[in-house]
C-alpha cells in the first residue's frame, strides 16, 4: 500500500502543499492519541470558556486547537490560519503560500460518551498583501486541498487535492497513513438519510415535506423505504455518505431566527463539499451550490444538503429548484 507521501508524489502535488498536508496528517496522529487516552489523561469534560460562536468549549477543543496552531506555525508553508475556536484569523508566516481553515474537533459533544469525533480542514491559496479576514474570504472553488481525519475504531483520513477523493487508514504498527481507497465514489442513488429530527418543527416547509415523504416509505410518493442515521458529528455522517452513499442535511430552521444555520461555511461546509463533489456527489444549501458561495465573514454559517447526486437533486426539487441538468464541474 502507498503511504500518504507516496500518493501525493504520484499525484504531482507540489512540495510545499505536500509538506503542509503531511504536517496536518502528523498532527492528527497526535490528536488521535489524545482522544484515545480520554479520561485517563483528564481531557474529558468542558472548560468554563466559550468560543466565538457562544458555544462552551470542551477541554479537547482547546487542546486540539493548540496542537494544530503550534504545528502549522512550525510548518513554514502557512501564511495564516482560521479556526472554529479562534475569534480572529491568526497570522503565521509572511512567506507562507497557504491559508488553513479548520475545525479542530468536530462533534466534540460526543467526546464524553466515547463516540465519533474528527478534525476537518480546508487549504486555500494565500493572497498578496496584509493578512486579514478578507484574505480568507474565498469561494470553495479556490480550495487546493480539503479533508478530515475521523477518530473511530481506526483513524482514517479522507483527502482531496482536486484529483478525486482518497481514503487513508493510520497503520498503528508503522505509524503511517496508508492508501486504502484510491477512488472514493458516492452512489448516485440511496435509501439512507441523516438529519437531526428533533428540529423537524423548525424546518422550512420544503424540508418538512421532503422528510415526511421519506418517512412514508413504500406507501408514500417515493414508493421506497428509507433508513435514517444520525451520529451528531458531521465528520461521521459525511464519512458514512462517502462510504456507502446517502444524503446528509443540516437545513435552515427558525428555532433561533438570528441563527437560521448551524454549520460553518469555511471550515465545515466547504471542505466537505469539495470531498463530496470529488467523489461524484453534490452539495447545496437548498438554494445554491455550496462551493460557489462568496463568503462574507470567516465564521459564516450555511444550510447544508450533500451526498448522493440523484437524491440531492430530489431534495432540491422540493425547494422549487431543478439542478438535474446542472453540468458536472471537473
Amino acid at each position: 500500500m502507498q503511504t500518504l507521501a507516496q500518493t501525493l508524489t504520484s499525484q504531482a502535488v507540489n512540495s510545499s502543499l505536500t509538506a503542509l498536508l503531511l504536517t496536518l496528517a502528523n498532527t492528527s496522529k497526535a490528536i488521535s492519541g489524545a482522544v484515545r487516552h480520554g479520561a485517563l489523561a483528564g481531557v474529558l469534560g468542558a472548560t468554563e470558556q466559550e468560543n466565538v460562536q457562544g458555544e462552551t468549549q470542551k477541554k479537547l477543543d482547546v487542546i486540539t486547537n493548540d496542537m494544530l496552531k503550534d504545528a502549522l506555525k512550525a510548518d513554514g508553508n502557512v501564511r495564516g490560519l482560521a479556526s472554529e475556536e479562534e475569534d480572529y484569523v491568526v497570522e503565521v508566516s509572511k512567506q507562507g503560500e497557504y491559508l488553513v481553515c479548520f475545525d479542530p474537533l468536530d462533534g466534540s459533544s460526543n467526546i464524553d460518551i466515547n463516540s465519533l469525533v474528527g478534525t476537518i480542514f480546508s487549504v486555500l491559496p494565500a493572497t498578496d498583501g496584509e493578512l486579514n479576514e478578507q484574505s480568507f474570504l474565498q469561494a470553495g472553488r479556490q480550495q487546493v486541498a480539503a479533508g478530515y481525519v475521523l477518530y473511530g475504531p481506526s483513524t482514517m483520513m479522507a483527502l482531496t487535492t482536486g484529483k478525486g477523493t482518497q481514503f487513508y487508514t493510520l497503520d498503528p504498527d508503522s505509524g503511517e497513513f496508508l492508501l486504502t481507497n484510491d477512488k472514493v465514489a458516492i452512489t448516485p442513488d440511496t435509501a439512507e438519510f441523516a438529519i437531526n429530527m428533533s428540529n423537524q418543527r423548525f424546518w422550512e416547509a420544503a424540508m418538512q415535506t421532503y422528510i415526511a415523504d421519506l418517512l412514508l416509505g413504500k406507501i408514500g410518493p417515493r414508493e421506497q423505504s428509507f433508513n435514517m442515521r444520525w451520529i451528531a458529528a458531521m465528520v461521521g455522517d459525511v464519512h458514512r455518505v462517502l462510504c456507502r452513499g446517502g444524503i446528509f442535511t443540516y437545513p435552515t430552521d427558525n428555532k433561533n431566527p438570528a441563527k437560521p444555520f448551524k454549520l460553518r461555511l469555511m471550515y465545515e461546509a466547504n471542505p466537505m463539499a469539495f470531498l463530496v463533489e470529488q467523489a461524484g456527489g453534490k452539495a447545496s444549501t437548498g438554494y445554491e451550490t455550496i462551493m460557489d458561495i462568496q463568503p462574507t465573514e470567516i465564521h459564516q454559517r450555511v444550510a447544508v444538503i450533500l451526498g448522493s447526486r440523484n437524491e440531492v437533486d430530489m431534495c432540491l426539487s422540493y425547494h422549487g429548484l431543478d439542478y438535474s441538468e446542472e453540468p458536472t464541474i471537473d
